[in-house]
């Protein structure tokens, strides 16, 4: 099967997207930016590879009859399985490069104790984080990185209490192997570890030995695809540093137009909202950009200034949307520059404002600032589409509503629960038609 990838570097998360000859998306993946680009790249098409199997999984086992499982509990079975497996060995390569750091670093502990420490770190964090992937479990992100770092602060603390020796030692050599981590290239056996995961969930009685006959037959038949990576196009923030020839690249304005419009043919505006920047695009009916604005030199009002404040505030940055919804006073923010609004914010406690209204007070900001975007774009034209990350966001979304309400009347919001995708998504077709031309 002939198989067109897009890949978007943003500044703070990359995504791919696997596309077919029909030019129907099969697959997307999503992993955090870092400093090898290279990797990220990989990783991301990794995982848009991945999904596209359990897409084509999925397409398999609603031919099926007689199972007792619904198709969406089978594929939600076998990918917690999966990922499991994926979250093991990344594990295990943190614990490798901890004990590295652990004997190459000066530290006062005995070295044996610190060994110690860290075997009944690891030990306690492979229990803890595996119940992140049992039935009915919820997980904040999928992120190695976010996951392995909100438990290994709390058990490591308990593990040097215990051995009384300095917790901070063992968050240092934490520090210094997560980052190393993130960059190893994966190395996924697509067949074996779906077989392993499929024979884990047998093991742990998640499935029914009549149907794991059925289940077995459809995996084997998806596997035994060929994914060919016909062509890939790079795209987004730090597109300049990817692993591809200058004909493989195109302009993030170029592919969230048509990404925007393969979702939503009658768009005709595009707003994006992304980690560094804010494009306000206007595209025709073939998905074609005539004319677009950004932000200019800063990334005040983007994702990263959602970053800022949450850290500021000491939330996770998923929790701003959900708290400014509970607002019931407006307030005006001033600046939504990343230097001031911290002080800003801070002032605005100190006087005994609600945090709920403030943070709802800087969507607002944001939102206005996007707007004066959109405005010099060429104004907002029916329908827009809301894209890039911010269009999660409850909160952001909210507040676009009442401001082109009130500055262009009742005119149609697309927002596409896959919207972080919509770039990858444009360089995917863009992959599709260099092949077609």
């Amino acid at each position: 099967m002939k198989c067109f990838i897009g890949i978007d570097l943003g500044s703070t998360t990359t995504k791919a997207v696997v596309m077919d000859d029909t030019g129907t998306p099969l697959g997307h993946g999503i992993t955090n930016s870092r400093s090898n680009y290279d990797t990220a790249a990989l990783v991301a098409k990794t995982e848009a590879l991945i999904s596209a199997r359990l897409v084509l999984l999925r397409q398999e086992l609603d031919k099926s009859s007689g199972l007792s499982l619904s198709t969406d509990d089978t594929i939600d079975m076998l990918e917690r399985h999966f990922r499991l497996a994926q979250f093991l060995v990344q594990l295990k390569n943190l614990q490798t490069l901890c004990d590295e750091k652990a004997a190459e670093g000066n530290y006062k502990e005995d070295p044996a104790t610190l060994g110690k420490a860290l075997d009944g770190t690891f030990a306690s964090l492979q229990v803890e984080l595996s119940k992140l992937f049992e039935p009915g479990a919820e997980r904040k992100s999928d992120f190695f990185r976010d996951l392995a770092g909100t438990v290994y602060m709390e058990v490591a603390e308990a593990e040097a209490d215990k051995l009384k020796i300095n917790s901070d030692t063992l968050i240092n050599i934490y520090d210094k192997s997560i980052i190393e981590v993130e960059n190893i290239p994966p190395e996924v056996d697509m067949s074996g570890t779906f077989m392993a995961a499929l024979d884990s969930t047998l093991n742990a009685d998640e499935i029914q030995t009549t149907d794991f006959g059925q289940v077995q037959s459809a995996l084997t038949k998806v596997l035994d695809i060929e994914l060919e990576e016909t062509y890939v196009v790079g795209t987004g923030y730090g597109r300049a540093r990817l692993p591809f020839p200058k004909e493989h690249i195109r302009s993030e304005i170029l592919c969230h137009g048509l990404g925007a419009h393969l979702m939503y043919p009658k768009t005709r505006t595009v707003l994006d909202i992304g980690g560094q920047d804010t494009k306000g695009i206007q595209i025709d009916e073939s998905g074609i950009v005539v004319n677009f604005q950004m932000n200019d030199r800063c990334a005040a009002g983007c994702g990263r200034y959602l970053g800022y404040i949450a850290d500021e505030m000491q939330l996770g940055l998923h929790e701003l949307g959900p708290l400014a919804m509970k607002s019931t006073k407006k307030v005006s923010i001033n600046s939504t520059c990343t230097v001031f609004a911290g002080a800003e914010l801070r002032d605005r406690l100190s006087l005994g404002e609600k945090r709920e209204d403030i943070i709802a007070g800087l969507h607002r900001a944001i939102i206005l600032r996007s707007m004066s975007i959109l405005s010099r774009s060429g104004g907002v034209d029916n329908e827009l589409t809301f894209t890039g990350g911010v269009a999660k966001n409850e909160a952001a979304v909210k507040e676009l509503r009442i401001l082109v309400q009130e500055n262009y009347g009742d005119l149609k919001i697309n927002i596409d629960p896959d919207s972080i995708y919509t770039g990858a998504l444009g360089a995917a077709e863009f992959a599709r038609r260099a092949v077609e031309a």
